[in-house]
């Protein structure tokens, strides 16, 4: 019996062919880069760039015309990518965790971007893309969350993680309050990085792209912190942040909750209820002036070693240049796409939500490394480890201190681990 997996896959390929039937180019001498994505950046590059027939023709490689195949779900692109041996793609628009894989497998290949295109960036876009001191793709957009916050409630934006707290308790009876802050998008773990990194740690301590090997990534303060903030006198949670994500997006979109971690996937839904915009933001840290930093990964337009067999190298080059990593093209790709730009011109010219991400992420913000996330042998990953130590300080009462030295432990060696293989 066939896989889910398989079968899915195959359809996926199915009608992919199928519908690009109609876009073949006019004539067999035609130039084509052609391009994967998933079931969301696929069609809107179709709606950016046009089919192959309805392409003039050199629009953003000279004399070359670009063939678009969306896959039905993020899932099979990635099996997609997985399997194909040849005949691939000349692009890959992926997550930027796939580029250390695709360049081990040989799947990718560098690309060496100019001055003029890497500045157009933050050095942390950069190095989601890079592996082993080589560059496989461009930066195309954002993925984050940020906070929102209500301000129907509290009437204005918080300056300190305490000032939310102190809100929390003051008005939680009054005012039948849920939650302080919660997380609605991306869960324990990916999402509820920043309040972690608001607390005074994180999962890797990180200064200007690079691994800080020699500290603590979760310091003793952050054990302080949470029996100050988020614990009563008797050690149990005072219900300013729950354990689990469970409920609180429709308990933030009621107005039972002052404050809520929402990703920017989702900010039409809450735009559509009447928030604003303008009120997103990075969590607050301890101190004023400081912030949680979530993890700000890239989505990237990666060239394969596909584009060289296909004879396509230096147009895919190119198109990543003058399309995936200009302001005109992310500018007109987001406009269907709808998620922060990662190129910082283009940024400035976004919609408030983008912009809100978008600056969210420029106060505070750090790379996801899936080598080091994802766990090494025997030892939990971050995204089981983070969860569970919600769980252990916020509902199983362990002490702070006793929590934060096991998840310091599990933290360090995945770094070492994770380090090795970069």
């Amino acid at each position: 019996m066939k896989s889910k997996k398989i079968v899915g896959l195959a359809i996926t390929l199915g009608l992919a062919a199928s519908s690009l039937l109609g876009a073949l180019p006019a004539s067999a001498n035609d130039k084509v880069i052609t391009v994967w994505a998933d079931e969301s950046r696929g069609p809107n590059l179709l709606k950016t760039l046009g089919s192959v027939e309805s392409q003039k023709g050199g629009e953003w490689v000279a004399g070359y015309k670009v063939k678009v195949v969306a896959f039905s779900s993020f899932d099979a692109l990635k099996t997609a990518v997985d399997n194909v041996t040849k005949d691939g793609p000349d692009i890959i628009v992926g997550a930027n965790d796939w580029v250390a894989t695709g360049a081990q497998n040989g799947k990718l290949a560098p690309y060496t971007p100019s001055a003029s295109v890497r500045r157009n960036f933050n050095p942390n876009n950069w190095f989601d893309l890079t592996y082993k001191g080589k560059i496989y793709g461009v930066p195309v957009d954002v993925n984050n969350v940020a906070m929102l916050v209500n301000t129907k409630l509290t009437g204005k934006r918080p300056a300190t993680l305490g000032e939310m707290v102190d809100y929390y308790l003051k008005n939680k009876t009054s005012k039948g309050l849920k939650a302080g802050l919660c997380v609605a998008g991306g869960g324990m773990s990916w999402g509820a990085h920043s309040v972690l990194s608001a607390l005074g740690g994180g999962a890797y301590p990180i200064r200007n792209a690079v691994v800080d090997t020699r500290q603590n990534p979760v310091p003793a303060a952050v054990a302080t912190n949470i029996q100050n903030l988020f614990l009563d006198s008797k050690g149990a949670s005072n219900g300013f942040f729950p354990a689990s994500d469970t409920g609180c997006k429709d308990n933030f979109l009621a107005g039972k909750v002052p404050y809520a971690i929402i990703g920017n996937w989702e900010w039409k839904d809450y735009a559509d209820k009447g928030f604003s915009m303008n009120n997103l933001m990075a969590v607050p840290g301890v101190r004023k002036g400081t912030f949680g930093a979530a993890f700000g990964s890239v989505s990237g337009a990666m060239l394969t070693s596909f584009a060289e067999k296909n004879g396509n190298d230096a147009a895919a080059k190119s198109l990543l240049s003058n399309f995936f990593a200009s302001e005109k093209g992310q500018v007109a790709y987001q406009k269907f796409e709808q998620r922060p730009p990662a190129n910082k011109a283009a940024a400035a010219k976004s919609s408030a939500a983008q912009k809100g991400f978008g600056g969210a992420a420029a106060t505070a913000s750090v790379p996801q490394i899936g080598a080091i996330l994802n766990g090494s042998s025997g030892n939990p990953s971050y995204w089981d480890a983070l969860p569970s130590f919600w769980n252990d300080v916020l509902v199983k009462k362990v002490a702070p201190g006793t929590a934060v030295a096991k998840l310091n432990e599990v933290f360090k060696k995945n770094i070492v681990a994770g380090m090795k293989t970069l």
